[in-house]
Formats: C-alpha cells, sequence, structure tokens
C-alpha cells in the first residue's frame, strides 16, 4: 500500500512507519571479550589516590588514553568517569578564583554551564548562531569584561563552534579557550577534529554517544601544566599537590573522577570504530538531505566551510509563518506516521531555576557574591533571543543516536516527511 497517498495517520489513515525502527546498539562480543579479559586478570582498577607510578591509573586506562591521544592527534588524554566529571577537571584546571566569569552557550546539556558555578565561577550565556547552533562569537565578544577568564563552547549536534574567531577572541583578551565536544568527537574541523583548537577540549563516552562504555570521558590538550593539573584533579589532587604557590593550588581540589579497567577497554574497543560509525551518520544525513531538498518552510542542518558534520542530531529549522503552521501541529502528523527520535526544540540553560534563582551554592547568591557586578547578572527570558526563538517555535531536531537507521529506514523517514508536507491543508484545516 502507498502509505503517502492514504490520510495522514494523525487524521485516521496508516501511519507510514507501523513498527519501531531497530535501536541503535554499539556494543558486541568484541566489548565482551575486552570486559572478561579485564576480569578474569583480576585488576578492575589500579589507582592510587597518593604519589607514584599507580597514581595515574592501571594498564587500560593508560593504554586507552596513549590510543584516543594518538586517534585524535593531542599531546596528551586524560581519561575521566564521566564527560561530566571532564568538564568540572577542565574548568578546576584553570585555577578560577571565586566569581570569576567563563562565557558559555545556552544550547548545550546543563553540565557544561554547572562546570563552571562547581568551581565556584559564574556562567556568562552567549547567544548561538541560527545557522549552526553553536555559540556566536560576535554575542561572546560583546560580553568580555574585566571579569571574563575563559570561554567554554560546545560542538552541539555534531558540528564544530568557529574555533577561528573564537581563538581571535580568547587571545586578543588573554582568556583560555575551553570545548565540550560531547557530541561531536570525529568531526573534522580545518586540519584537525573538533575539540583540539582549544587549551582543553575533550569527548563524551556515555551509552548513547557516538562511542561509549556506557559512562565516561576523554580531556585532550597540547598543554603540559594543564594535562598535569587534570590527571591530579581527576585522582584527589589535594593528597599529591606539593605546590606552594597559591596560584598552583587554586582549583586543586581533587576529586575521584577515576575512570576504571573495564570501561577503559571496552571504549578502546570502540575508538576504533568511530571512523565507521561517524561515516554511518554521515550516509543517513546524506539521503535525508536529498530526501527533504524542496519541502517548503524546512531547512535541513547547514555544514560551515572547511568542516564536517557527524549528525548526533539532525538539526532543521521550521519557517512556521511560511507553512501556516506550528510546530506542535507539523510534531503531532510526523509522530502519528511513526518517526522516531523527535526533538521539538532544545534547551535554554540559563533559564533553569538553578541560574535564573542563583541557589547553586545556598540562598546566599555565592558565587555571584563574590563579583562586583554579580547583582547585575540576570538570566531572564530575552538573554538569548535566538536560541530561545528557535527552541520556542522553529527548531526540530532527529536524534539520530536512537536508531540504527539503514537506507530502507530512512527511506520511510522521507515517506513520512513529505507524505505530510503533501496534505499540509489537511493539517491546516
Amino acid at each position: 500500500m502507498n502509505t503517502s497517498a492514504s490520510p495522514l495517520a494523525l487524521l485516521g489513515g496508516t501511519p507510514v512507519i507501523d513498527a519501531p525502527l531497530a535501536p541503535f546498539r554499539s556494543v558486541g562480543e568484541e566489548e565482551a571479550q575486552a570486559a572478561a579479559q579485564v576480569v578474569r586478570g583480576g585488576v578492575l582498577s589500579a589507582y592510587i589516590g597518593a604519589a607514584g607510578e599507580a597514581f595515574m591509573g592501571g594498564p587500560a586506562v593508560r593504554a586507552f588514553e596513549a590510543k584516543a591521544a594518538a586517534y585524535f592527534g593531542a599531546k596528551h588524554a586524560v581519561a575521566v568517569n564521566s564527560w561530566t566529571s571532564g568538564l568540572i577537571a577542565a574548568v578546576a584546571a584553570l585555577g578560577l578564583e571565586p566569581g570569576d566569569e567563563v562565557i558559555t552557550t545556552p544550547w548545550t546539556m546543563a553540565a557544561t554551564a554547572t562546570a563552571i558555578l562547581h568551581n565556584n565561577a559564574i556562567p556568562i550565556f552567549a547567544d548561538i548562531d541560527p545557522q549552526t547552533f553553536n555559540i556566536d562569537p560576535a554575542a561572546v565578544e560583546r560580553l568580555v569584561t574585566p571579569r571574563t577568564r575563559a570561554i567554554l563552547a560546545a560542538d552541539i549536534f555534531g558540528l564544530s563552534a568557529d574555533m577561528r574567531a573564537l581563538r581571535v577572541i580568547a587571545d586578543r583578551h588573554g582568556l583560555k579557550l575551553l570545548t565540550d565536544t560531547a557530541q561531536s568527537p570525529g568531526a573534522r574541523y580545518g586540519s584537525g577534529f573538533a575539540g583540539l583548537f582549544a587549551d582543553i577540549g575533550g569527548f563524551s563516552l556515555n551509552y548513547h554517544k557516538h562511542i561509549h562504555c556506557g559512562e565516561g570521558g576523554i580531556l585532550v590538550t597540547d598543554d603540559d601544566r594543564l594535562a598535569a593539573r587534570l590527571a591530579m584533579i581527576r585522582n584527589h589532587a589535594e593528597a599529591v599537590t606539593t605546590a606552594q604557590e597559591p596560584s598552583e593550588l587554586a582549583g586543586m581540589l581533587g576529586y575521584n573522577f577515576r575512570l576504571g579497567e573495564i570501561e577503559a577497554a571496552i571504549a578502546s574497543i570502540q575508538l576504533d570504530r568511530l571512523k565507521e560509525r561517524v561515516a554511518s551518520r554521515q550516509r543517513v544525513a546524506a539521503q535525508l538531505n536529498a530526501g527533504l531538498a524542496g519541502l517548503p518552510g524546512l531547512r535541513t542542518p547547514q555544514v560551515t566551510a572547511g568542516s564536517t558534520h557527524v549528525y548526533y542530531v539532525y538539526g532543521m529549522v521550521l519557517d512556521t509563518q511560511q507553512l501556516g503552521l506550528s510546530r506542535d501541529g507539523l510534531l503531532a502528523a510526523l509522530r502519528a506516521e511513526g518517526v522516531p527520535g523527535l526533538m521539538n526544540g532544545y534547551q535554554n540553560i540559563h533559564l533553569l531555576p538553578v541560574f535564573r534563582r542563583k541557589i547553586a551554592h545556598g540562598t546566599t547568591g555565592f558565587p555571584w557574591t563574590a563579583s562586583p557586578q554579580g547583582d547585575a547578572i540576570t538570566y531572564a527570558p530575552g538573554l538569548c533571543p535566538v536560541a530561545e526563538e528557535l527552541h520556542a517555535r522553529s527548531f526540530l531536531g532527529l536524534a539520530l543516536c536512537l536508531c540504527e537507521y539503514e537506507p530502507q529506514d530512512v527511506g520511510r523517514v522521507i515517506e513520512a516527511f513529505r507524505k505530510v508536507w503533501g496534505q499540509l491543508d489537511a493539517l491546516r484545516a
């Protein structure tokens, strides 16, 4: 039966996709064997929170770090037990003072900004570029103050932020530059990988990312001092640091951010698969781009010159005025046709209560009270108008991380979109 010619499923017709698509499954026998080998060896973790060879972890962790550094082209790779841990460690390695400011994006997972709060610094949210959804360098430039110490960009959905422009701003003002490349491992930016054009970058190994070990993360840097600080912060820094200078001690409240041997062994197998995972997502996106081309009021993902996209999310923008329909109406019709993984908007983390009410460290407002302009910093609607409009009305995402997406499955997704777009009058009525 040609379902595209039938009435919309929302209006009683037959859905294009009448059964769930196969979920994305990325672990198999090789990972099982790698984990079993660690278990049989009897060493599940080899860290000791004291000076000595074991401070850097066991053989699987160190082997994975060396492999990751070589793969991404970084001088140093430091493995951690989650990417949230990695973000906290990256900000801590900068040695910030209470009330220092770090400029970041509202379109990211909350941990990007709460990592700043964990280090008693103040997140300052810059608006995003409406084409790429990444932090807008022009907005960053406008927000630099004498209290600004760093920029923390996120390479959202699979595409690098404009790191050249951000580096120019950082160098002009003497700032550090960090990147959260959780969603974009394997994406190219210029001559290298996304995440490698910052003072500290890194990737998530969370279960629904391109590659994973359940939970984990990889920090990358070419800076010897920052690498040493990251390794200390990961493993109870206060127990091993021998520095006496206040600038070297700042941020050295350590944590247990240590990745286990089983996770490291699995992550090593997964890293070997990153290239094929990226290629698979890019094939899906290319098929979607071709199949959705020409649909009025729908803009498919933009890829900036000199970059590649790895499509953690296939991000689209709707012109609801041209369509004469709300996003919710289109979303309901597409979901009724069986399209999985649809997202109506993304994040506006600057509007979360922890920021708006300044209550991360109790009700007194710390760390804002440590800043001369702390009272003037607010997180109200209107702060990031591009991000807020996209979230409220026009962004439509397709999470490619949820399904295997064989070519025939992508074809049915395209058919569902074209069916809905072919019957817009019925929806309007």
